[in-house]
């Protein structure tokens, strides 16, 4: 006999609107794909997905500085207001 018990959790209103609505479209429910995701940390020991800290690399943090850096002060960079040229001086 497969027994169930009932669990309850808190969530936000919106974010379980759109999983239920996700899971819909895959032909689960709410509580199938919760099953589905115990099931698969059982398997992985641990969670089923990568949980990491959203940080920019280095080169992506020092392009981050060099924009606020033209952006106090723009003297530093150049503009342009034809697409067409940027293009040309870029791949020239």
């Amino acid at each position: 006999m497969n027994v169930k018990e009932n669990m309850t959790i808190a969530i936000e209103p919106e974010l379980q609107a759109k999983a239920a609505a996700l899971f819909e479209e895959l032909g689960l429910d709410l509580s199938t794909a919760t099953g589905l995701f115990f099931r698969q940390a059982l398997v992985c020991r641990g969670l089923p997905f990568a949980v990491t800290l959203d940080e920019p690399n280095e080169e992506t943090q020092e392009a981050i500085r060099e924009v606020q850096q033209m952006k106090e002060n723009p003297a530093l960079g150049k503009t342009y207001t034809d697409v067409d040229e940027m293009m040309r001086e870029l791949l020239a």
